[in-house]
């Protein structure tokens, strides 16, 4: 059967996201070929493999952003989602400050055009603190170092205050001190109940996360 991404469907599954048997084509290559995974409440889940495994098209199923071919996408009744991108899928060119870049992951809660409330600028402050980006709150997003700017983007991801937090590669080429700031705050995300899946080919990201899927060709060759 053949999932239908606009529409969640609600079976009673505890998870907040179940995919099943998960097929994906990119022109003639598959890119998932039968992937089952469970996002779960509350725990870190690594989604490892080397490049080209396929780790980031199944976070855009995850996302319901990524058409596919075969395979069900299942959700909880009433799930949110936050997608962190890499750095990289962020023009420079954009005029953005950190702060309005924050900002924006309240725009779920309230709308564009909604000026922010109080608890969402308490949310806002927090998050930017959270991956230690104090003071920097004015800097143009295009300013700020690679590592800066990934930060940027996972305080817009805290901001949401999503069911499901979706992260593709957030530590990539970042420093230890960074490193320790995003596994904080995604620790945190896990412990106030969300789902969090980091696809991650770091060994030290995978060490620390409470459950591991690994891909390879577009399956899943080993899960704990």
């Amino acid at each position: 059967m053949q999932s239908t991404q606009n529409e969640p469907q609600n079976r009673g599954i505890p998870a907040p996201i179940t995919l099943r048997q998960i097929r994906v084509n990119h022109g003639p290559a598959v890119a998932l070929d039968g992937v089952s995974a469970v996002v779960e409440a509350g725990r870190v889940t690594a989604l490892a493999g080397a490049n080209g495994s396929g780790k980031s098209t199944l976070l855009g199923v995850a996302a319901g952003i990524q058409p596919v071919q075969g395979g069900e996408r299942m959700l909880a009744a009433h799930v949110s989602i936050a997608l962190v991108v890499q750095r990289g899928a962020a023009p420079d060119t954009l005029p953005l400050t950190v702060r309005d870049a924050v900002n924006m992951g309240r725009w779920a809660a309230r709308g564009m055009w909604r000026p922010l409330s109080r608890a969402d600028r308490v949310i806002v402050a927090e998050s930017i603190a959270a991956l230690g980006l104090e003071g920097l709150e004015r800097r143009a997003l295009g300013e700020l170092s690679g590592g800066q700017r990934q930060r940027a983007l996972v305080a817009q991801g805290l901001a949401r205050r999503a069911d499901v937090l979706l992260l593709d590669e957030p530590a990539a080429g970042l420093d230890g001190e960074a490193l320790l700031l995003i596994d904080l705050a995604i620790r945190r995300e896990a412990a106030r109940g969300a789902a969090v899946l980091c696809a991650t080919h770091d060994p030290e990201v995978v060490r620390r996360a409470d459950r591991v899927i690994r891909l390879a060709a577009g399956r899943v060759v080993a899960a704990a």
